[in-house]
């Protein structure tokens, strides 16, 4: 915990030294939380919050005051939440910033998310995919048509991903137009349209108006409701090659929240061309990361899940370069890339869920979750309790036997069809 001379410092000084604590040591979140006894200051780093600072109950309207005031927010309306933004240096530092204001029971809470855009102007090589899922990327982005969605949880590099492959595609030849809510990050060469609903200036909206652009590719900020769900699908067929991003967990959850938003199959196996799926873990500090025997149940799972016997996996330690032997985040990804097989599947009306989890998983047409995180753990980058905090394993497993044991059924009923033609 840091404190904070807050009777001899001018609130603008206080404000500029807390953001700029925060991006000097990587935070992607700063939480004002107000409490009975004054403002919680907690900042987000890898993932996790850690207790910033506490400041006086005094110090707390005038701090709250500060950051809307330079996040262009009404600093006279206290009851609604607001959103805003800060763009600008401090201190020679460049800053971007996104705002949200919530009125709680105790006062305002304050959420300002740090934008870190230098991932994406890395390009896609950064962004720690495996050999064989870069080149499913780099299939998936070579195609001129179709729909690549990128999918995760709040937070887990999903803007990163798609911003990295528009850099990659931005070229003279073609028209990249995105709808966005709100616009993290301006891109030169690309055109960047801001949703906005108060107007009418909804993504279904702006996509119909977009599609009258000549665009070659089109960027949807989210797939949120069932219409911008069929329009974005429309467009792929047309012509179009359309990226967006949907709040699922893997490949096969996205292609059953495509069809709930009531796409229809055909079009859907006709668009799709790919699914990125990602999570992000701490990466192991690499200067007091040590070695460890395994457990008997990280033996079982690496041998179920890679066919490997795994003796032993690095371990985090402490040292002035890491927070809890952790630095930095690194991706775990699941990358399909749709083949006919798949998109027969996707077809029909009567392909119950198990069939399609058994075509999906069980022909190594995908790298799961679980074996990429796995196959990270023993490279070295992040640890067995990371990706144990991150997957069900447990469920995993479950499901990896599921799959198997359809497969032999499969398999059984194939032999016996061919003893029955003989």
């Amino acid at each position: 915990m840091i404190e904070y001379d807050v009777k001899n410092t001018p609130i603008v000084d206080l404000v500029n030294k807390i953001i700029l604590y925060a991006v000097k040591e990587r935070a992607s979140d700063i939480h004002f939380d107000p409490i009975e006894n004054g403002l919680r200051i907690r900042i987000r780093i890898d993932g996790s919050l850690r207790d910033h600072a506490i400041l006086p109950l005094e110090s707390e309207r005038n701090v709250i005051t500060r950051i809307k005031l330079i996040a262009g927010m009404n600093i006279t309306e206290s009851r609604l939440p607001q959103d805003g933004a800060i763009k600008g240096k401090i201190k020679d530092t460049d800053l971007d910033m996104r705002v949200s204001v919530l009125p709680t029971n105790e006062g305002e809470k304050v959420v300002i998310r740090i934008l870190d855009y230098t991932k994406s102007l890395e390009g896609l090589e950064s962004l720690d995919f495996s050999p064989d899922n870069y080149e499913k990327v780099e299939k998936m982005i070579s195609v001129p048509n179709g729909i690549i969605l990128v999918t995760g949880a709040t937070g887990t590099g999903k803007s990163t991903t798609t911003y990295s492959i528009l850099q990659r595609l931005n070229k003279e030849d073609t028209n990249i137009i995105t709808v966005e809510d709100p616009i993290e990050m301006n891109i030169e060469g690309v055109n960047q349209v801001q949703v906005n609903s108060e107007i009418g200036m909804t993504f279904a909206a702006a996509l119909r108006s977009i599609l009258r652009q000549d665009p070659n590719i089109i960027l949807i900020g989210e797939i949120r409701d069932s219409e911008t769900a069929q329009i974005a699908v429309r467009a792929s067929i047309t012509g179009h090659l359309v990226l967006s991003t949907v709040h699922t967990n893997n490949s096969l959850s996205t292609i059953e929240r495509m069809i709930d938003m009531d796409v229809e199959r055909y079009l859907l196996s006709t668009a799709l061309s790919g699914i990125i799926s990602q999570r992000l873990a701490r990466r192991i500090c690499p200067y007091c990361a040590t070695l460890r025997e395994t457990t008997p149940f990280e033996r079982e799972v690496f041998k179920k899940v890679l066919k490997k016997d795994v003796p032993e996996v690095y371990q985090t330690g402490k040292c002035e370069h890491c927070i809890s032997g952790y630095h930095g985040r690194i991706a775990i990804q699941e990358v399909l890339l749709i083949n006919d097989e798949i998109r027969d599947a996707i077809s029909l009306e009567d392909v119950d869920k198990d069939a399609l989890r058994t075509l999906v998983y069980g022909s190594n047409h995908v790298t799961t979750l679980l074996q990429d995180g796995l196959q990270k753990v023993l490279a070295g980058y992040t640890t067995f309790e990371e990706i144990y905090r991150l997957i069900e394993i447990e469920n995993d497993l479950d499901e990896m036997a599921e799959v198997q044991k359809n497969l032999q059924k499969q398999k059984k009923e194939l032999e016996k069809s061919e003893k029955v033609s003989e």
